[in-house]
């Protein structure tokens, strides 16, 4: 059954789950409708915070749709670059950084050396930058696999904006262009694992799955260095 979360103030909601206040340390993110898994979650962070990558702290809160986490102060990367304090190509550059080091972290399950930590929903909006230096939040959808299927979802993400004829686009094509600047394990197949995950997903409108379809070919368009 979905648990209440304790008082406090609402701090922001996304697509799944709402974020409250619980003093000035702390944050409890809530998945509404009882879903999540907050202890896998939670051991995904502090396995690859345990090997020096930027998320921020978690504790257990006693519930499968809970998890503590240690509040974080500063923008996100979207809001910095829509507030012109952080530079468009550069934004597109430290997603794929973030990537990069992400994919170097060993898998905790796996010995398979080709295998990595995937955070699976890596965009601008899920980068806090502190003034300690990013910080990745929301690992709901971790997973470990090839680090091509990581990469092609945060262009699909990018493209989707880029495509989307909104005052967000302009900016979603400069940062998916720098993130297929370099070289990069994104090959078609992982492309096409993309697209279709990023279809199927439930919290997709109609609309956003419309526009999948323009989104691959804006990829494609980008003719990146796989």
């Amino acid at each position: 059954m979905p648990t209440t979360p304790p008082p406090g103030k609402l701090l922001g909601s996304g697509r799944r789950a709402d974020v409250y206040e619980i003093d000035e340390a702390w944050v409890l993110r809530h998945e509404r409708d009882g879903g999540g898994d907050a202890a896998t979650e939670g051991a995904v962070m502090e396995h690859v915070r345990a090997h020096g990558y930027p998320v921020p702290r978690v504790r257990p809160a006693g519930s499968r749709s809970d998890l503590m986490m240690e509040r974080l102060s500063g923008p996100t990367m979207l809001q910095a670059c829509l507030a012109g304090t952080f530079d468009l190509t550069e934004a597109g550059s430290l997603l794929a950084r973030l990537l990069r080091d992400l994919h170097a972290v060993p898998a905790p399950c796996s010995t398979d050396p080709a295998v990595s930590v995937l955070h699976l929903d890596l965009h601008p909006e899920n980068v806090i930058l502190t003034a300690d230096g990013p910080r990745v939040i929301d690992w709901s959808d971790a997973a470990e696999g090839d680090p091509g299927l990581d990469w092609a979802t945060t262009a699909v993400i990018l493209a989707q904006a880029a495509v989307a004829g909104d005052l967000l686009s302009a900016p979603a094509d400069v940062m998916l262009t720098a993130l297929l600047a370099g070289p990069s394990p994104l090959t078609r197949p992982f492309l096409t694992k993309a697209l279709c995950r990023r279809g199927a997903s439930p919290v997709m409108s109609r609309r956003e799955v419309e526009l999948l379809g323009c989104a691959e070919e804006l990829i494609l368009s980008r003719g990146w260095r796989g």
